[in-house]
């Protein structure tokens, strides 16, 4: 039996996480059952499972690459420039549709849940180290609770662009948001375009 070299296992590995992403995004967490991951991939169970062991740890290795999208993004622009991102791609970020069920499995499934911060850690840090070093932030209130303010606009924008808010909109929600987490913030900025640059 010939030896697969590392280079073909992961893209391989790639390639079911690119195919699954879209099953995900169209039938959601528990629609997209192995007979529909099967037929998105074009891989056997077998096949499948022997990179990711089971459905769950498929997801959540999409999760972590995601993650890790983001959080590089996150570094050089902020947070509010991710939502943006997820805004001006659709396509590519389709399966944020699954959220609302990831969050019923984050409060039933303490397993699940403790798998689930694991991989968003790097997301997490990464908004936390561009929030300590950017100085033009409001200083009135703790970074703890401008953390948390911004991951739970995060977990709204998402229901909101999975439901299909109108783009217009959500572009200036995000406008909003920079400016009430900026020193000095002026209702009469949010005027603007909707393309304030991010968290500067």
């Amino acid at each position: 039996m010939p030896i697969i070299s590392s280079a073909e296992l992961q893209r391989r590995r790639q390639e079911i996480i690119d195919a699954a992403r879209l099953c995900f995004a169209r039938y959601g967490f528990e629609g997209a059952t192995v007979a529909r991951l099967e037929e998105a991939t074009g891989k056997t169970r077998g096949a499948i499972f022997h990179h990711f062991g089971d459905k769950e740890s498929l997801f959540l290795a999409i999760v972590s690459e995601d993650a890790q999208r983001q959080a590089e993004v996150v570094s050089r622009q902020g947070l509010v420039e991710v939502m943006r991102d997820m805004l001006n791609h659709r396509d590519e970020n389709d399966w944020f549709i699954t959220r609302a069920e990831i969050i019923r499995k984050l409060r039933t499934d303490p397993e699940f849940e403790e798998r689930w911060r694991m991989h968003q850690e790097v997301l997490d840090q990464a908004v936390l180290e561009r929030l300590r070093s950017n100085t033009a932030l409001r200083d009135d209130v703790p970074l703890e609770v401008l953390h948390t303010y911004l991951e739970t606009v995060l977990e709204g924008f998402i229901m909101k662009l999975a439901a299909g808010e109108p783009a217009d909109r959500l572009d200036r929600m995000l406008v909003l948001v920079e400016e009430t987490i900026r020193k000095g913030a002026s209702a009469s900025k949010l005027e603007g375009s909707g393309q304030a640059d991010s968290e500067k």
